[in-house]
């Protein structure tokens, strides 16, 4: 799994979109949601937060909602914290550097973007669930984004040539082909519908595909 540390927290915002299919359109997505489903007053939990991308959008979008938003990377939760100070938004963010304790907090909704596939399916993934599904109120709803397992035998390839045609350099495609046998654990949708059961959420539903990458909303039961 990626430390996320020095220069890799660094240069994340700027690798991450041509890594991601569809980056900017999951996230435009996310918000539209959660301007429909949410109140005027609304705690969001951003688990996974890295450098704070979600919170300097969702931030626009209204002004009373305050975000909790975790990771365990010290580095990027640095990059956020700066970058929350310097557009003044930090009275209405918590930041927590670590994992959750359980029932520490009770979000309204809570995110979890390209954070999942990272984490291996060994009893950590189920762990990093039932974290958030103890972080969130009842009958609320958890939005995902995750590289999932290949549904067709030519998926991984188109995503790497997506990848060249929107900037990725060739040294990076043969890091991103090392990474997508060697350090991410995706999952196909049967095990991702065990653990969520079993972690207390409702099945998921799609609402944004993009190649190798999905993106799943499910409710606290």
């Amino acid at each position: 799994m990626p430390s996320f540390t020095q220069d890799e927290a660094t240069h994340y915002d700027s690798r991450i979109e041509r890594l991601v299919p569809g980056y900017q359109l999951l996230h435009e997505l996310v918000q539209a949601q959660l301007q429909t489903v949410l109140p005027a007053e609304a705690q969001i939990l951003i688990v996974g937060a890295g450098t704070g991308k979600e919170v300097l959008q969702l931030a626009h979008s209204n002004p009373h909602w305050t975000f909790i938003v975790q990771d365990v990377s010290d580095d990027m939760l640095a990059i956020a914290d700066q970058n929350f100070t310097n557009l003044g938004l930090s009275e209405r963010v918590t930041i927590h550097s670590g994992p959750l304790e359980p029932g520490q907090y009770q979000a309204d909704v809570a995110l979890c973007l390209l954070v999942m596939h990272f984490v291996p399916d060994n009893g950590a993934k189920l762990e990093l669930l039932e974290s958030i599904h103890s972080n969130l109120k009842p009958g609320k709803s958890l939005l995902m984004a995750d590289l999932m397992k290949p549904e067709t035998l030519f998926e991984r390839e188109s995503q790497l040539k997506h990848c060249r045609a929107i900037g990725l350099t060739e040294v990076g495609e043969e890091r991103m082909r090392y990474n997508l046998e060697h350090e991410f654990y995706p999952l196909d949708r049967i095990r991702l519908a065990e653990l969520l059961d079993e972690s207390g959420f409702s099945s998921a539903h799609m609402f944004f595909k993009a190649l190798g990458f999905s993106g799943l909303t499910c409710v606290r039961q």
